[in-house]
């Protein structure tokens, strides 16, 4: 027994140091780089740049207001569907929650491609209604939000189901026999009980809203956060001013969390909501299941028109979608020329690569930490448990911007030029370089997909371990077998749907990584598939058609993976979005 905890001491601590090497120094060398002066030394004077600069404010400003409307929208497009789906039983029940998920399948900078050529000038709305409103051209603001917003309502439906799924039925039956009414009881009892869920998928929405650098860029929306620190990348080793704006988005990412923890995301109820039984669903007659469809079909069909804008694209012979409501003229050639195209065929392959390397670390790191939460009984847990949670809520923007200022730093930059010992660096060096000449992100790219999606990871392996009988490890153990053989012949195939769920989730959203993708991917060579479909669009001719047509064997692939984790999962899969 004693061996095993030391073991596991041992295991948490070098657990401890790998995360604090790829997740907490990347943000302090970020947060170190926006306090130096010209000099060397430490000075406000990068900050106070920023907040003296009128276009940054405002491009600050534009941000929050971003990431606030976006959320207030998510919110109100998800908290009535996940009323109705928790609490009644109704007809095609099971088909509607699948669709509600669909907008996850595509990431929202290749949804703008769709909403485009429906929103635009040209687009599909103003042929349908006779008119020529410049929606997306005066209106690059409401184009993201609605983006954004119809991309990411599902993580708050998540989150509200799972909390509502733990409400104690008996409290709202109280209320109804105090002579209380659906809305009163709803205001005074479900929404306070509810409120934490509630904040946990608002939270992450609003952070990734707040420093999505996609969407924007595809949209041509310069006065964002985001896209300002984007465009000011090449100037890291020279200028203080990128640090400075990703310090600034990082800092109030963290206010505006830490704000909305206290006032909104109190858990003072949290005591009396956990149910003692089981709610039951109360069945729909036909009149409230045709009200039901068309509350659901209101949200999700809306926010299927990203999708079904890119498919169109896919198909769309060049310049024959313009002023009409559908293409002129179709054609499957986009799909043969992507086949045929270096710089497609090479990014799809990188992507696959990238995405099966962080799969596996993952997995592996992942698993780990997972069972040291829920089975591990050594000092250090509860750190190892927030530092694994902790890119939820760290902008991947952020960690991104991170990874590329921690190779400017030393021992990267002791291998460059360099003789003596430290000449021997030169290979790792090499292998963490982004913005030289012969930069390959290969390494940092893994690393920065595994550790923006071990969340997941855990969150699947916790959640097996809880519905796991500890009593099965205990009496393997009895019987003669060490750690590593309960693990691997009583443990793991015990959790192998969690493990499935996770990899699966872990690898499509690799596949389709927006930040770390654009930032630090460099090299057309090292492409990986989003930072292609980026190139692509802007190519004059074909070039946004073939990115339509990346774009929906990207949402293809989203659709059988989270089909196949949601089934896996149940309603655990609200978990895997929750702070």
């Amino acid at each position: 027994m004693r061996l095993r905890l030391v073991g596991q001491q041992v295991l948490v601590l070098a657990l401890l140091a790998l995360l604090a090497a790829f997740l907490i120094w990347p943000i302090v060398l970020t947060v170190r780089g926006g306090f130096v002066g010209p000099d060397g030394a430490f000075s406000l004077a990068p900050i106070r740049l920023v907040f003296a600069d009128p276009s940054l404010r405002e491009s600050l400003a534009t941000s929050a207001m971003i990431a606030a409307v976006t959320t207030v929208l998510a919110i109100v497009m998800s908290l009535p569907l996940a009323v109705v789906s928790a609490r009644y039983a109704f007809a095609g029940k099971r088909i509607w929650n699948a669709l509600v998920l669909v907008p996850l399948v595509l990431p929202p900078f290749v949804g703008a491609i769709g909403m485009k050529h429906i929103l635009g000038r040209a687009g599909s709305l103003n042929a349908l209604l006779g008119t020529e409103l410049d929606v997306l051209g005066q209106g690059k603001f409401w184009g993201v939000v609605i983006v954004e917003a119809l991309h990411l309502y599902p993580i708050v439906y998540l989150n509200v189901l799972s909390a509502l799924a733990n409400l104690d039925p008996t409290l709202d039956e109280a209320g109804r026999n105090l002579g209380a009414g659906g809305w009163m009881r709803f205001r005074r009892i479900t929404l306070p009980l509810i409120r934490p869920g509630i904040f946990a998928g608002a939270t992450i929405v609003f952070v990734w809203s707040f420093t999505e650098l996609g969407t924007p860029l595809m949209f041509d929306m310069r006065h964002v956060l985001p896209v300002q620190v984007f465009y000011q990348l090449k100037e890291m080793e020279s200028s203080a001013q990128p640090y400075a704006l990703t310090v600034v988005m990082l800092v109030a990412a963290m206010l505006l969390y830490a704000l909305g923890k206290g006032v909104f995301g109190s858990r003072g109820y949290a005591m009396y909501s956990k149910a003692s039984i089981r709610s039951e669903e109360r069945p729909l007659g036909p009149a409230r299941t045709l009200g039901a469809w068309l509350l659901f079909a209101a949200v999700i069909v809306p926010a299927m028109l990203p999708h079904l804008g890119v498919i169109a694209a896919s198909f769309a012979a060049p310049g024959q979608w313009y002023h009409s409501v559908l293409p002129v003229q179709w054609t499957t050639d986009h799909y043969r020329d992507a086949l045929g195209h270096n710089l497609a065929m090479g990014s799809i392959a990188n992507s696959l690569k990238y995405a099966t390397m962080s799969m596996v670390l993952t997995l592996v790191i992942g698993t780990l930490i997972g069972y040291l939460i829920a089975r591990g009984r050594v000092f250090g847990r509860g750190l190892l448990d927030a530092l694994s949670m902790l890119p939820l809520a760290v902008p991947g923007m952020v960690l991104a911007f991170g990874y590329v200022a921690m190779t400017l730093a030393p021992p990267f930059t002791w291998g460059r030029d360099a003789e003596g010992w430290r000449g021997w660096l030169a290979p790792l060096a090499e292998r963490f370089d982004v913005l030289g000449p012969e930069a390959n992100p290969l390494l940092l790219l893994v690393i920065a997909y595994a550790v923006r999606r071990l969340p997941y990871m855990v969150r699947s392996v916790t959640a097996g371990l809880e519905q796991t009988a500890v009593e099965l490890e205990e009496a393997a153990r009895n019987l003669g077998a060490g750690p590593l053989r309960t693990l691997s012949v009583i443990t793991l195939p015990l959790i192998m749907a969690n493990l499935i769920a996770g990899g699966l989730l872990v690898f499509s959203f690799s596949m389709l990584e927006v930040s770390d993708s654009l930032i630090l991917a460099q090299r057309e060579v090292h492409y990986p598939m989003t930072k292609a479909i980026y190139t692509l669009y802007q190519r004059l001719g074909d070039g946004e058609y073939i990115a339509s047509a990346m774009g929906v064997w990207g949402m293809l692939l989203l659709i059988i993976t989270l089909t196949g984790a949601s089934l896996l999962m149940g309603r655990k899969a609200g978990a895997l979005f929750r702070v």
